[in-house]
């Protein structure tokens, strides 16, 4: 009965952490365009624009969860980089109605959200 707690209050932990990344994201994204819309910014600057929100949020999500979580940070930050880049793939997938990537693109992605996730969480 113990365990089913600890693993409810680590789930709910994840859930508050991911939810805090989307927020980060969308803050950053709304800058991002208010940007693009002060400064005429070239398709390749928002590119970069948007590879830094991924890694500032995975960053986050990992330090929060490795602060959280005191043990096994660089895997718990890792394990959020992951769901934060699997939300994305599923929130693409709705609503381009499919994988709207080249598999070079996603597979870069996905390091960088990993690997974002995995340095925050060391830090953490």
């Amino acid at each position: 009965m113990e365990r089913t707690g600890k693993n409810t209050a680590i789930g709910l932990t994840i859930l508050k952490i991911l939810l805090l990344m989307y927020v980060i994201t969308g803050v950053m994204l709304l800058a991002l365009t208010a940007l693009l819309s002060k400064l005429q910014l070239t398709e390749s600057a928002v590119s970069i624009g948007i590879v830094a929100i991924y890694v500032i949020s995975g960053f986050v999500g990992g330090l929060l969860a490795g602060k959280k979580m005191k043990s096994r940070k660089f895997l718990w930050g890792m394990i959020m980089g992951a769901a934060y880049f699997l939300i994305l793939v599923a929130g693409s997938i709705v609503f381009h109605k499919g994988l709207d990537m080249e598999a070079s693109r996603f597979a870069t992605t996905l390091v960088l959200c990993i690997a974002s996730g995995m340095v925050g969480g060391m830090a953490g």
